[in-house]
């Protein structure tokens, strides 16, 4: 975590990219491999069907640490074909693929699956087929950073048992097609545990079956589009309690499941940031996604992750970030982090989803952003800038925010707050607070349930916005470095200065709020200028030595030549 000392910085600005609690997206840097290709590129292989509905039914084994079970895919032909990919990890055993009662043949490559059909597939067909599968998955390193399945114990020594697995990816544990581009439109979800033990997944419970061997089935259903790696499964010996939010679309339920020795302290500490909380987003960005479904947090072994309507939570009942503020600016204790950020995902990551990982800053420069808001909500606008301007000690400029389209590659960690501070920068450029709350939520209605590439937010914001935005987009998305306000005496010009933006995105161009530096003035007197590439003059006031860029609300650099 980052400490307050400065000298600190560099290094600690490291740890926390290796340990914040929503990057579960690795920073590699590696060459591409055909792996990465099988698991990010939409080939004919994958495009050819459409998943409409999964069945996932999977026994636990907590003393083996052992699955076992099958996922039902049921989905409709885009065109005509025989072959399709699906994808399990190559260490889990598949057993069979059965289609109309009869087995299928495949051959996996890497943790590509791909399965031959004994007769055309014709396009616009209904189809279902069944994957039944079994062994032991990957065990997180580093959760929820270093993904995969987590078997431990609580304090009264029962088993806990979670999963994490954005970036590593769902098909390390459950075979699916693991691409974002394409949802299923609803699911169930069967797990079973030893008697004793709950399942807590996404999504409704609909009923719990006692087996044979003392085992119970929870079964859960989700009646939204989700996300793959959002799929999840939670086993311990929970302690229940429940409220009600009567927000925008009715009343909507607040279920929470944690362990018993923390159900004391759990209530008020949930209480006093999930309402607030779900008032503001749905003020910024709408009514909650998921009200059939319900909003859950879960009590985890790891810190946090923003399963569907079923919220990871691990930050140990303090407020900020493990208890420390990442912002710097004190602004970040007044609340729980891991309940704001990841539920802020509900809305940017869940209800709005990008299609390649690539285009992963959609989610949590959004979502980062939403932190500035809830302490806006909270502590009023000059607040809640001030949290998103500490959040810039942060940011490294390394590599651009997105990533490499095809492969499973998402961009830099700058994603949250470079991204964050780009949005920011947005609202002050459209200088229209309830046109900037209208594209936040129009976003939301807009692509709500679906998923988006770069491209559809830029142009809807451009549409919104009344204006061309993109190579402001270009600039902070696609450079590692930010635009620089250039300004110097004009020759000859004892009262007029000259500017201009320098920055890498073709064509860029900003208004940006500056005022005159003069003492006598009132501070707050800022007024814009719309620089682009070539030199712009500006006659000064004879009392004013020069201007001043407001870098506040703006992320930019300024160079007086």
């Amino acid at each position: 975590m980052r400490l307050r000392l400065r000298s600190f910085l560099p290094l600690l600005i490291c740890l926390i990219y290796s340990t914040i609690a929503h990057s579960q997206l690795l920073n590699r840097t590696e060459l591409f491999t055909r792996a990465d290709t099988l698991r990010g590129m939409l080939s004919p292989l994958r495009t050819c069907y459409n998943i409409s509905y999964y069945h996932l039914d999977l026994k636990v084994d907590p003393g083996k640490k052992y699955i076992a079970g099958s996922n039902k895919f049921r989905f409709t032909a885009t065109t005509d074909f025989r072959k399709l990919q699906f994808d399990l990890f190559n260490n889990l055993n598949i057993e069979k693929i059965l289609f109309k009662g009869k087995v299928l043949k495949y051959t996996r490559e890497y943790n590509a699956v791909f399965v031959d059909f004994e007769d055309t597939i014709k396009k616009g067909s209904s189809e279902e087929f069944t994957v039944y599968y079994s062994g032991k998955p990957v065990v997180a390193k580093n959760p929820p950073w270093d993904g995969g399945f987590i078997f431990t114990k609580t304090s009264r020594g029962k088993p806990w048992i979670a999963v994490s697995c954005q970036g590593l990816g769902a098909s390390s544990w459950w075979p699916n097609k693991d691409h974002q581009s394409d949802e299923v439109d609803s699911m169930m979800i069967s797990i079973s545990t030893p008697s004793g033990l709950a399942d807590i997944s996404n999504g409704r419970l609909r009923s719990t079956e006692k087996l044979d061997d003392g085992y119970v089935r929870y079964n859960w259903f989700v009646s939204y589009p989700i996300n793959n790696y959002n799929v999840t499964l939670n086993i311990a010996d929970f302690s229940h309690f429940s409220d009600e939010y009567e927000g925008e679309s009715g009343k909507l339920t607040l279920d929470y499941y944690v362990l018993p020795e923390n159900l004391k302290k759990a209530g008020p500490h949930f209480a006093s940031d999930v309402k607030p909380m779900l008032q503001c987003f749905e003020r910024w960005f709408g009514s909650y996604p998921f009200y059939r479904d319900g909003y859950k947090l879960i009590e985890t072994p790891y810190l946090g992750m923003e399963h569907q309507s079923a919220v990871a939570y691990g930050n140990r009942y303090q407020k900020g970030y493990l208890g420390k503020d990442l912002s710097e600016t004190g602004l970040g204790l007044k609340w729980d982090y891991i309940i704001i950020h990841e539920s802020g995902h509900e809305w940017f990551g869940n209800n709005i989803t990008s299609k390649d990982i690539a285009d992963m800053w959609i989610h949590e420069a959004f979502t980062t952003y939403s932190e500035g808001l809830f302490v806006e909500c909270k502590e009023g606008k000059e607040a809640g800038a001030k949290y998103i301007r500490g959040q810039r000690s942060a940011i490294l400029n390394d590599i651009p925010l997105i990533g490499p389209y095809d492969v499973n590659k998402e961009g830099s960690g700058d994603m949250y707050f470079k991204g964050s501070n780009m949005l920011h920068t947005l609202r002050s450029v459209i200088n229209d607070d309830e046109k900037w709350r209208l594209i936040l939520k129009g976003l939301n209605k807009t692509f709500g349930l679906k998923t988006v590439t770069t491209a559809d937010i830029i142009t809807y914001i451009n549409k919104e916005a009344g204006r061309d935005l993109t190579p402001v987009f270009d600039q902070y998305l696609r450079f590692t470095s930010i635009p620089t306000l250039e300004i110097k005496k004009a020759r000859g010009g004892k009262n007029t200065l000259i500017y201009r933006w320098k920055a890498t995105a073709t064509g860029f161009n900003m208004p940006v709020k500056v005022r005159f530096t003069d003492n006598n003035k009132d501070k707050n007197n800022w007024f814009f200028i719309e620089p682009s590439g070539n030199w712009q003059s500006l006659d000064l006031p004879l009392s004013a030595h020069g201007i001043e860029a407001d870098t506040d609300n703006f992320y930019i650099n300024t160079n007086l030549l």
